[in-house]
């Protein structure tokens, strides 16, 4: 397994985005989903401790004009969430890689890392929605 020991970014096709740093993975969604679902108005966070499976709903998020579930991108233990949402959701819209982010995982297999698109790939994979 790869050692990512610079902060690494990948990408999911239900716009997620995971940012890799040793055994630690940095999870949001992508500028992409938060465009398609308008002014964020709710997310709701996991909790920290909950342990996920790679494609579980992990979070939600409310717009003006959808909920969307929020899948864990790989498994992993949530060991920090970013509780400035719960007051602030609309940080998401704002800057959604920087200061919106979701959760913080302690990686459980990093063999997963390899089924995620880089960034030439993921703009690749928007280009054609």
């Amino acid at each position: 397994m790869t050692r990512y020991t610079q902060p690494t970014t990948f990408y999911t096709k239900e716009h997620e985005w995971v940012t890799v740093h040793n055994d630690l993975a940095t999870v949001g969604i992508t500028h992409y989903a938060e465009n398609q679902l308008g002014d964020i108005v709710f997310v709701e966070l996991p909790d920290v401790g909950a342990e996920f499976a790679t494609g579980d709903d992990m979070a939600v998020v409310e717009s003006v004009k959808a909920a969307s579930d929020v899948y864990a991108p790989i498994a992993g233990k949530v060991v920090e969430v970013n509780a400035v949402l719960a007051d602030k959701p609309e940080t998401v819209n704002e800057s959604p890689r920087e200061k919106g982010w979701f959760c913080v995982l302690e990686i459980k297999d990093g063999a997963e890392i390899a089924s995620l698109m880089d960034e030439e790939a993921y703009k690749a994979f928007c280009e054609g929605l």
